[in-house]
């Protein structure tokens, strides 16, 4: 029988995560899906692990990490369900989180993207992400994080910009009219790319408070770790470059600069992301990231202009309204910095 939904997860070395993900899953009152575990050449016993305790589980072998973006996409390939539910693999989710997203999903027939409450952890009141925000640069980032969900007054559903990928339901319509994940963006800032892609084609993203995960927040990749800084500083040109509004790339260099002198400052008061950055060992390493991930963004706009061009073919969206909507969900330097 054909499934509804397909649970997607992409594993890179994470056996230690895996017994909480998928039992988690094992306990799901929706029954209607499938699991496609996409294995990035992991040299640990995750594979073998998997196979022995979790039969029921799809595996796609990679022979390498292909990151998140090109896992996920491989995954799809195996796919079965019109609902395509990614899920990273340092997760647990409640027992009625799929039949959560589903139903919104099934109520919301424009709704291309559907969000979950992701909370911490180990500390699960405490909020990782209600839906994305965005910086006017293109920098995106958890809305209501280090919040208290129990110190909010939330409706069931409730009108967000995009999902975070950690724990997303995509409609299977829309990842055929727009195309999933781009490879290049290998990890991060993927889904702030797939979110405005399909926000500019007309499909509304919806958050399910009552569809939760928990979740170990940087668990696969350290917080602010240089390969991470990398990534997400080139990607979140790429997406910007990709999907944003004419008025808003001209005005792209001086937000960035805007963004620079926000973290200078925080650097020096060691405030939010500022102390994190002090107290790591590696400055010097995160420096370098971030010009690397400078030049080597410059290097692609050839590239990232050609796929702007096929992002245009699906635009329903005028860049009036387009403008609105991220300016409905934008997020100060000081929110993204963790000092707002």
């Amino acid at each position: 029988m054909k499934p509804a939904a397909s649970i997607i997860i992409v594993n890179w070395n994470g056996r230690a995560h895996l017994s909480d993900c998928l039992d988690s899953l094992e306990a799901q009152s929706f029954r209607g899906f499938e699991v496609v575990l996409v294995d990035n050449g992991s040299v640990d016993d995750s594979v073998a692990f998997v196979r022995a305790e979790y039969p029921w589980v799809r595996l796609v072998l990679l022979t390498e990490n292909t990151g998140f973006a090109t896992g996920n996409n491989r995954g799809f390939e195996q796919a079965a369900g019109d609902y395509i539910v990614t899920l990273n693999n340092d997760t647990k989710v409640a027992a009625d989180w799929l039949e959560e997203l589903v139903k919104v999903a099934e109520s919301n027939p424009r709704a291309g993207m559907v969000g979950s409450r992701i909370c911490s952890f180990f500390e699960p009141d405490l909020i990782d992400s209600l839906g994305m925000g965005i910086c006017a640069d293109g920098m995106s980032r958890g809305m209501y994080r280090n919040r208290r969900w129990s110190e909010l007054s939330m409706p069931e559903t409730m009108q967000i910009l995009f999902p975070s990928a950690c724990a997303a339901l995509y409609r299977r319509t829309m990842i055929e009219q727009i195309g999933f994940f781009d490879d290049d963006f290998f990890a991060y800032a993927e889904d702030s790319d797939l979110g405005l892609r399909g926000r500019l084609a007309g499909w509304q993203a919806i958050l399910a408070t009552g569809a939760v995960v928990y979740h170990k927040y940087s668990q696969s990749s350290a917080s602010l770790s240089p390969l991470k800084v990398y990534y997400v500083e080139r990607n979140h040109y790429w997406a910007a470059l990709k999907n944003f509004p004419p008025r808003l790339l001209l005005a792209l260099p001086y937000f960035t600069l805007l963004r620079y002198l926000a973290q200078l400052k925080v650097v020096a008061a060691g405030a939010g992301t500022g102390g994190e950055f002090r107290s790591g060992g590696s400055q010097g390493a995160i420096v370098k990231a971030m010009l690397r991930a400078l030049f080597d963004s410059l290097i692609g706009v050839p590239q990232v202009l050609s796929k702007r061009h096929r992002v245009m073919r699906t635009r329903c969206l005028s860049w009036r309204e387009f403008s609105r909507l991220l300016k409905q969900h934008r997020i100060s330097f000081e929110e993204l910095l963790d000092i707002g």
